[in-house]
């Protein structure tokens, strides 16, 4: 199993602000798209993802680590969190391409935000398309 980091670009110009913060639990969890594709000539799985992260932590997340469980692949995005419900947010897009032996058996992709310290961590779970 072999992954890329293609892409980690903060998108957004000014601080995004949430205009409902009522039903929004933290750290807010990414939101993920997987889909397989072929490059060249590789089957390969690209997951893309958005990640909030508190706009006073100016620092990029990073890829952790990506785990192959069965039909699931797990990807953590690592960032500090000072536990504070942030006001304003910086907007991160990722990109990841992901090959592996067992690619085509792959149907989910479990993607968490994970608070380094100390260790938290919030998911969603999307199906990978064809």
């Amino acid at each position: 199993m072999n992954f890329n980091v293609t892409q980690i670009t903060r998108i957004n110009q000014q601080d995004f602000v949430f205009s409902d913060k009522s039903n929004l639990t933290f750290p807010i969890p990414p939101l993920a798209s997987a889909q397989l594709y072929r490059n060249q000539g590789i089957l390969t799985l690209k997951i893309c993802a958005t990640v909030y992260i508190n706009s006073k932590d100016s620092a990029a997340p990073s890829v952790g680590t990506l785990i192959e469980n069965d039909t699931n692949i797990e990807v953590y995005f690592d960032y500090t969190w000072d536990e504070s419900t942030p006001d304003t947010y910086d907007v991160w897009y990722i990109e990841i391409d992901y090959i592996s032996d067992r690619i085509s058996q792959i149907t989910s992709v479990t993607s968490y935000l994970r608070n380094l310290d100390p260790e938290t961590s919030r998911g969603t779970k999307t199906g990978v398309a064809d």
